[in-house]
């Protein structure tokens, strides 16, 4: 490779020359890599983009000036570049610490979410917008971009699907834990 602003001077690879400069190259430049990495997949990788990198610059490419050693360069550099951003990574997520545990989801809250989606999708959305985020049939209707009665509809035949799908499970409205189930 050359600085731009040099004379081609005979430089410049067509893309038949540069097809057999890759073809002739390649393997080696993995295995060497390779070799320097230790990461086959990575060395793969990073002599992949390099060649990419080279095509990019194919009218400056001079292949009696070693442009395999300037392809290896570039892999090599792709690689320490790869390596300090995952060692910045994995500082990071050393210093964010443990994930907060999560408990398991209650088994009520099981119930009505299996329940919920054996019902149809605008039943399901307008049941979920109303009565769990709190919002009026109004404001349901905006979101969804329904009319108000087209809302009222879906809400009434959700809420009766739902009774029936709970029927028989602690979420009956005839048992005292209906009364337990909380949202938000």
């Amino acid at each position: 490779m050359r600085p731009p602003e040099e004379p081609h001077g005979g430089r410049g690879v067509d893309e038949h020359a540069f097809d057999a400069f890759y073809t002739a190259s390649v393997g080696r430049l993995i295995g060497q890599l390779y070799a320097m990495t230790g990461d086959l997949a990575e060395a793969q990788d990073v002599v992949q983009e390099a060649f990419v990198r080279a095509w990019e610059r194919r009218d400056e490419l001079d292949l009696d000036a070693a442009p395999e050693a300037w392809v290896r360069t570039v892999a090599w550099r792709l690689a320490v570049s790869r390596w300090r951003r995952v060692r910045t990574a994995l500082a990071f997520a050393r210093r964010q610490g443990p994930p907060a545990a999560v408990p398991p989801p209650e088994p009520h809250h099981v119930l009505l979410v299996q329940a919920l989606r054996q019902i149809p999708e605008p039943q399901r959305r307008a049941v979920v917008l109303h009565h769990l985020c709190d919002l009026t049939v109004e404001q349901v209707a905006a979101e969804v971009g329904s009319p108000v009665g087209t809302v009222k509809a879906q809400l009434s035949r959700g809420r009766a699907a739902l009774a029936r799908l709970l029927a028989d499970t602690e979420l009956d409205p005839g048992t005292a834990r209906v009364s337990e189930v909380r949202h938000g």
